[in-house]
């Protein structure tokens, strides 16, 4: 009966040492303070079940995992073309904790070994923390992702050197991609400037700005008197070929945008300029294009 009495106490203790709630969310809402506890076993299956469909390439048995509204339109057609987009594909999760809150909806953390080959030549090896949000149904509905890059990787968020003209506190330093919404501004710019629409384009720019044209002059303008830059124009096509923001690593936001384009332009005179281009603009802190320096063929 002595015996009986202590594993009864020894089993009480352990279990009562094993919390079934910890952590805290720290976030803003009614939610703060709040703890998790673990969630249900079949999260975890539905993920491996996605990891498996997701190895296969197998895009319709990946979207029946999905949400019908956090899927889209058009979810499982952009899935079938990135999946059907390499050779191969492989999920190997080797971590994976489900986790709730007061019985909501589930939220699972999977970590996970990734590799991607490229029909095109390009290999990606990733390892890939996840956060996948799943509804009542067991469906997700919410995703976000964190990744940590190998370095034999094909591409990579940093690269290229930085010389100077004369050597400097940044001579040595990598670029980075910038993203204070340069690309989309520039389309946006373009789009403007096709239509001879001045008052639309001249928001783009700074108070002052440095013009270094092709042939090698330099001209400093103030944002009026950017307004007669149509005055001599009857059509304008200008058409970049591509984009490229970067700036200098650990230094301020100020960013320079690399665009290939061609431009054609039709003056009333009836004469037309027509040039490929190679144009560096430059981005200040407040997000305008301070100057531009201009190449031609």
């Amino acid at each position: 009966m002595k015996l009986k009495l202590l594993v009864f106490l020894v089993l009480s203790l352990t279990v009562l040492s094993c919390n079934s709630k910890g952590g805290s969310y720290l976030g803003e809402g009614e939610k703060n303070g709040k703890s998790y506890s673990f969630g249900d076993d079949s999260s975890t299956k539905t993920i491996l079940r996605i990891s498996e469909a997701y190895s296969n390439q197998n895009a319709d048995q990946l979207s029946t995992y999905y949400d019908a509204t956090f899927l889209g339109e058009n979810g499982k057609a952009d899935t079938e073309k990135w999946l059907t987009s390499m050779n191969s594909i492989s999920m190997k999760p080797y971590k994976v904790i489900p986790l709730s809150m007061n019985g909501e909806d589930q939220q699972v953390l999977a970590w996970s070994k990734e590799e991607r080959d490229y029909k095109n030549g390009s290999y990606e090896k990733l390892d890939l923390m996840e956060l996948f949000v799943l509804n009542k149904q067991g469906k997700v509905k919410g995703f976000k992702q964190w990744k940590s890059i190998d370095s034999v990787n094909f591409g990579s968020s940093y690269g290229g050197k930085y010389f100077g003209k004369k050597p400097g506190e940044y001579t040595g330093r990598p670029f980075v991609f910038s993203n204070r919404n340069e690309t989309e501004m520039l389309e946006t710019m373009v789009d403007h400037y096709n239509k001879l629409d001045i008052t639309a384009v001249r928001a783009f720019f700074a108070d002052e700005v440095t013009i270094n044209d092709y042939q090698g002059n330099v001209t400093k303008l103030s944002n009026k008197e950017l307004a007669g830059m149509f005055n001599n124009f009857k059509s304008v096509n200008w058409t970049p070929y591509s984009i490229i923001p970067i700036k200098i690593a650990n230094t301020d936001a100020a960013s320079g945008v690399m665009m290939f384009s061609n431009e054609r332009r039709v003056f009333k005179s009836g004469k037309i300029w027509e040039k490929e281009l190679m144009e560096m603009f430059y981005f200040d802190l407040d997000g305008k294009i301070s100057s531009l320096t201009q190449f031609a063929r």
